[in-house]
């Protein structure tokens, strides 16, 4: 018997401690880990007249919405022939800026002044909420720099000074940059005072990754205190029926 319960008490500590292991790897792999800079070259290939409009690397945009803004770009593109691309980003590289990251990547896609004349592109990186315009020579002649600038600083930034509204400030910041690119009146920046909250229609993939990790590494830690509790007891109990 005394040797039963030996061999019950090594099997136990054994069983913890694999148990233990397996949970301190799974929680290193599930929670999410802090997302790297963005380089130029970590964004996806484009060339004009690719019907690309929106990359969220950041995350930051709705299903719904995204689809709102691509179907305007896309109509502004088929009736102008002027290309509006907005991307977002999660943290620039070291050293980099809002404005030298556009330019970059305005280059990389549109190398040569023909390529970048119809091309308007906006970034915005989500961490700093720093964003940056880049047009092409014959953009400035229906988007003046005076009015582009308007809309990183102002269409873009106020909705964004009322909580982190990306939603809004890029359905805005769409709605203006076609407007005027299609040759009507300037809208303006939206009112501070007046700006309709749009709310997110989803949960980030990291709101879901890290609710999902939690619950693992819970699930694991109960496991780890009841299963050698109840197999001790098991053991117990046939014991002493032996």
């Amino acid at each position: 018997m005394r040797q039963l319960l030996t061999n019950i008490f090594n099997w136990r500590i054994h069983l913890r401690l694999i148990l233990s292991l397996v949970m301190i790897v799974l929680a290193t792999q599930l929670i999410p880990q802090p997302a790297l800079a963005t380089g130029v070259r970590d964004l996806p290939n484009l060339k004009p007249g690719d019907s690309t409009w929106v990359i969220d690397q950041g995350q930051v945009l709705s299903v719904i919405n995204k689809g709102k803004i691509n179907q305007t770009l896309d109509d502004l593109a088929k009736s102008t022939n002027n290309e509006v691309r907005l991307v977002t980003i999660h943290r620039l590289d070291y050293g980099e800026t809002p404005e030298s990251f556009v330019n970059g990547l305005f280059e990389r896609w549109f190398p040569t002044p023909e390529a970048q004349a119809h091309q308007t592109l906006v970034v915005l990186d989500n961490v700093t909420n720093g964003t940056a315009i880049r047009t092409g020579t014959d953009v400035k002649l229906t988007l003046p720099d005076e009015i582009a600038e308007s809309v990183v600083s102002e269409t873009i930034q106020v909705p964004l000074r009322k909580g982190n509204n990306y939603n809004q400030a890029f359905l805005d910041a769409s709605d203006r940059l076609a407007t005027v690119l299609a040759g009507r009146p300037d809208p303006g920046p939206p009112p501070e005072e007046e700006i309709a909250l749009v709310e997110s229609t989803y949960k980030t993939a990291e709101e879901t990754d890290a609710a999902s990790a939690t619950y693992i590494v819970i699930g694991l830690l109960i496991a780890a205190t009841v299963i050698p509790m109840v197999t001790y007891f098991w053991y117990q109990g046939q014991g002493g029926q032996g």
